[in-house]
């Protein structure tokens, strides 16, 4: 787990859960590898990076930060991807409202059939649900997260006239995509105050997984990733609207991503995964 991923990987629910369809290795506990090794961060969690890293540089007025974000944000290659529906029926929340997300930290689901792989060459495939109605119609001042070339543009209002900071930052724009982290995707969701996603997203077992929630700024987004059983193992509800969590699974698997619009404005949020 990295950065503000709570590790609740031993958490028990009383939420409902659908056991996955019966196969030969063990599938009836948390669907994490603990024996699994560090790997190095990904697109999506240096993609997360990137925006709290501006955040800061805006923040201090510090062009030099903001530059070292607009690179982070270059450096990655990411694929942007539609979601498809997911039926809300296989989603329990336990008491039937919003509330529950907060007290019990997210709901369980009914996980499709087995194998839920990309084909060789395919982006990773996600599907989505919308629950509870929208609180507010307000559309906040934000449109979504902060590109690389708008972080770009930051810095060279920061650095203003100093010539060795526009020069620095030209050298990085045009180095352009050279030596690009691949294989990240992003899906872009415009979530209005009061609402709350739930995606299904499927992930090999052994094999290095990667998952961002990164906000437009405007509202606290609460988050938690469980497995196909409902068990917990990365959950934030601090006053951020960003998440990033790896790890490795043990088995083939789907695994559902909450996130629930706490402010009183729309928030436009990225979910990327490697």
């Amino acid at each position: 787990m990295t950065l503000k991923s709570i590790s609740l990987a031993l958490a028990t629910t009383s939420l409902v859960a659908l056991a996955f369809p019966a196969i030969a290795q063990d599938t009836s506990g948390t669907n994490i590898d603990p024996a699994a090794t560090a790997t190095a961060a990904g697109g999506a969690t240096t993609m997360g990076l990137a925006q709290d890293l501006y955040a800061l540089g805006v923040e201090q007025g510090d062009a030099l930060t903001v530059l070292a974000a607009a690179k982070l944000a270059a450096s990655v290659d990411v694929t942007s991807a539609e979601a498809a529906a997911l039926d809300p029926a296989k989603i329990v929340f336990e008491e039937g409202d919003q509330e529950s997300l907060r007290k019990k930290a997210a709901p369980a689901a009914a996980p499709a059939a087995p194998a839920p792989m990309m084909n060789e060459g395919e982006p990773r495939a996600a599907s989505k649900a919308t629950f509870f109605n929208a609180t507010s119609e307000d559309e906040g001042a934000a449109e979504g997260p902060v590109t690389a070339d708008a972080m770009f543009a930051k810095a060279k209002e920061l650095a203003a006239d100093d010539e060795v900071l526009l020069g620095l930052i030209d050298d990085a724009m045009a180095e352009g995509s050279r030596g690009r982290i691949g294989g990240a995707v992003s899906w872009l969701s415009r979530l209005p105050a009061g609402q709350t996603d739930v995606w299904e997203i499927p992930f090999y077992g052994n094999s290095y997984a990667e998952i961002a929630v990164v906000g437009d700024g405007d509202t606290d987004l609460d988050v938690a990733i469980t497995d196909e059983n409902g068990n917990v193992f990365c959950y934030d509800v601090s006053w951020s609207d960003s998440l990033y969590c790896d790890f490795t699974p043990a088995w083939n698997g789907y695994f559902y991503v909450t996130v629930q619009n706490m402010g009183r404005v729309r928030n436009s949020y990225y979910l990327m995964t490697n």
